[in-house]
């Protein structure tokens, strides 16, 4: 089993990089570090020329993997919503029973993370904290309808497509699927947030997480009678 999850490798659309990071040393320390950057001293105040500086690389060196750190930023939210993905569909793999598959799925996609062992140069915890602070920044500008259209943000679309068929398969009468599991993935970056930064705008805390929060507000609705 660990020989076969040692296998996989996250798919990112090649747009947002200009050399694959993952085809070398380089490239993957390049990952590693700007996560731990970009978790330390904010998007903002994140540059290449620093990068390098803690790298010990050349800027110019990291400008052969990616255009620029909006790009880079994108390569990071595409990769940590692709992982997402891979935990969501390997663990209800198997499930029969679509409530609680789609318990599964919600409880995957707003759970506090944990590192993943299999990808060793990414810290999946620092990449939560930068998807939770940075992600909106990635696509609020003016070009997001042409990276849209050229596939930047086509996992996470998918992520939210294959929420959306499991609340199909438990109310096929409901008419916001996908209303619904976009609320669950932008909602459990945002309860996230204000967990940390403004405590008295959220009843989700230790002992209640956002998971428990959106299990119950999706199945109070799926089991209601009626659909307005």
């Amino acid at each position: 089993m660990d020989r076969l999850l040692g296998n996989i490798k996250i798919t990112v659309n090649e747009k947002t990089y200009i050399k694959d990071p993952e085809s070398s040393d380089l490239g993957k320390r390049i990952v590693e570090y700007s996560i731990l950057m970009i978790d330390e001293i904010g998007f903002e105040n994140f540059t290449f020329k620093k990068l390098g500086n803690q790298i010990g690389s050349n800027e110019s060196s990291i400008y052969r993997y990616f255009e620029s750190k909006q790009k880079l930023l994108m390569y990071l939210s595409s990769w940590y919503w692709g992982w997402l993905e891979y935990k969501l569909v390997f663990a209800t793999n198997g499930i029969s029973d679509v409530k609680e598959k789609l318990t599964k799925a919600i409880e995957i996609v707003t759970m506090t993370t944990v590192k993943d062992s299999v990808f060793s140069h990414i810290n999946e915890i620092l990449l939560n904290n930068i998807v939770i602070n940075e992600f909106s920044k990635s696509y609020l500008t003016k070009e997001v309808d042409a990276k849209n259209k050229e596939g930047y943000f086509s996992v996470y679309k998918r992520l939210v497509r294959r929420l959306g068929e499991m609340i199909i398969d438990i109310d096929e009468t409901y008419p916001y699927p996908l209303s619904m599991a976009s609320t669950i993935l932008e909602g459990s970056l945002h309860q996230h947030f204000l967990k940390e930064h403004f405590a008295s705008l959220t009843d989700c805390h230790k002992d209640k997480q956002p998971t428990k929060y959106f299990v119950d507000l999706v199945f109070t609705r799926l089991n209601s009678n009626s659909h307005v």
